[in-house]
């Protein structure tokens, strides 16, 4: 992340919040709150689950995107660096594991910045924290990896699968690719072939790791006007690596910086929409573009949790406002494959605690991240299904978040695109807002029906819900984030042949 937090006064560094702060006070702090707050995680799995869910599965909320106090900062005047925990984020990886249960979560990962020799650093000093944390608080699957310090581009997460030689794999990954990792810099480092090379790299690895982008739009200076996240290098890495690369943050961090008098994820040039980047945001926008050519492009909400909003920072803990649900078993494995597969929808807020999204033909029915496949011979009549279950309680900001509108959203699917830093899909469109009376309840459930007739080409759908009255998410300035709560499915996929 950057080098300072907007506050109040819009110039506090990282080094003076850490003091602010302090390392210890945290932590007391956190096992206070985490011993007196009420938990989601805990509840029974079968709140969560679909009717049809493979044994086991249910929607589980977690956060790939959460610093610990290594990241900290080098001392470059000494060879080799030498490291200082704290300097940026001011966090025990055990208070952040702490916190992640008492909010809900039920799995989460340490993503610590980069920087010169930190593969040795993640290694021998971050990786013994986390299996520490790990047996003290086992509830929180605690994945590891590191916010990973992508040549050509802004920070991505590296989540590396949990397995015996997890550390090492972490430690080859970094010591070879990340940008900052050599000292002194490798000329050939920060290049757009480096990372392609990365991504090869990582698909080569038995288990495979996987990489999604982070704030991807966070340095654009406009509407579609982008920094340094490009449309062509998210199609190269995706071609280059599918099963690897496979989304970016629909919803980005730092979503409390409005209440201490920052931008709303630390979007400072171009803002976002209702807590999402532009590249999500916009109906037939970037993330479309991506979908309509029938790429397995996933979309997730995170934290990036370096220090809390009311010691001075610009964050919440982790799952206190943001969520991202993975349909899949309480198992390490599931819950990557599950991220890998699509199996994803995210929600700010706790506007709801369960999504379902699924296409229905001819018997034949997919759910998020599946392929519906048909014959064009005949009629082709598929039916969407919207199951939500909204919070029932309060959230962490003690509101009782109510969902005032669902809409959903269809774009055609018509294959490669021609210009790689295409970035707009002109056929997705809004093809239905429904609001309360609109859909029918069933048990704790609403669901909503629709029907696409006769369909003749191949198209996705994606639903994305609110509790405002806004039509489409509006630039963001410094309203309370919890007063403009949304939430987003990833897509299903149908395709006609």
């Amino acid at each position: 992340m950057g080098e300072r937090v907007e506050g109040p006064d819009q110039g506090l560094s990282r080094r003076q919040l850490v003091r602010y702060a302090g390392v210890g006070a945290t932590l007391a702090a956190a096992t206070t709150v985490a011993g007196g707050a009420t938990s989601w995680a805990t509840e029974d799995d079968r709140r969560g689950r679909s009717p049809s869910a493979p044994r086991g599965r249910a929607w589980r909320a977690g956060d790939h995107h959460i610093h610990s106090e290594y990241s900290g900062e080098f001392d470059t005047s000494v060879s080799p660096p030498v490291f200082h925990k704290g300097a940026d984020a001011v966090y025990p990886i055990v208070t952040n594991a702490i916190m992640a249960k008492n909010f809900g979560l039920t799995w989460a990962m340490c993503t610590d910045h980069g920087g010169p020799a930190h593969s040795k650093v993640n290694l021998e000093q971050a990786y013994p924290d986390l299996l520490l944390s790990r047996r003290l608080v086992p509830d929180v699957l605690q994945f590891w990896g590191m916010e990973f310090d992508a040549p050509a581009l802004d920070h991505h997460t590296l989540m590396i699968p949990r397995h015996d030689d997890e550390a090492r794999m972490l430690y080859e990954l970094e010591s070879r690719f990340a940008k900052n990792d050599p000292f002194p810099p490798a000329p050939d480092g920060n290049t757009e072939a480096k990372m392609v090379e990365f991504l090869r790299a990582a698909k080569d690895l038995n288990p495979k790791p996987l990489v999604i982008a982070h704030h991807a739009a966070r340095s654009a200076t406009g509407l579609g006007v982008w920094g340094q996240d490009t449309p062509h290098e998210f199609r190269n890495g995706n071609d280059a690596a599918p099963d690897v690369y496979v989304g970016f943050e629909g919803a980005p961090g730092h979503q409390a910086g409005p209440l201490n008098g920052g931008a709303r994820g630390g979007y400072g040039n171009y803002p976002t929409h209702g807590g999402y980047d532009q590249m999500t945001a916009r109906v037939g926008g970037l993330w479309d573009s991506l979908l309509g050519e029938g790429r397995k492009w996933w979309i997730t909400a995170t934290s990036d949790s370096h220090v809390h909003h009311t010691r001075g920072g610009s964050d919440f803990w982790p799952g206190e406002y943001s969520k991202t649900y993975v349909h899949a078993r309480q198992d390490y494995a599931d819950i990557m494959e599950g991220i890998r597969a699509g199996r994803i929808f995210v929600t700010t807020g706790d506007l709801i605690t369960s999504l379902d999204l699924s296409a229905t033909s001819r018997r034949k029915k997919v759910t998020v991240g599946e392929t519906l496949t048909l014959d064009r011979r005949g009629r082709n009549d598929v039916e969407i299904e919207i199951r939500f279950r909204p919070l029932d309680g309060r959230n962490a900001h003690g509101d009782r978040p109510e969902v005032s509108r669902v809409d959903l959203i269809i774009g055609a699917v018509t294959g490669p695109v021609g210009d790689l830093d295409a970035a707009t899909n002109p056929t997705t469109q809004v093809i239905g807002r429904y609001g309360p009376g609109d859909w029918q309840r069933q048990g704790d459930e609403y669901v909503i029906r629709h029907t696409v007739r006769d369909a003749q080409a191949s198209f996705y759908a994606r639903v994305r819900g609110t509790g405002t009255d806004e039509l489409e998410p509006e630039a963001d300035g410094l309203e309370s984030p919890w007063d403009d709560l949304w939430f987003y499915s990833n897509p299903v996929f149908v395709r006609i042949r």
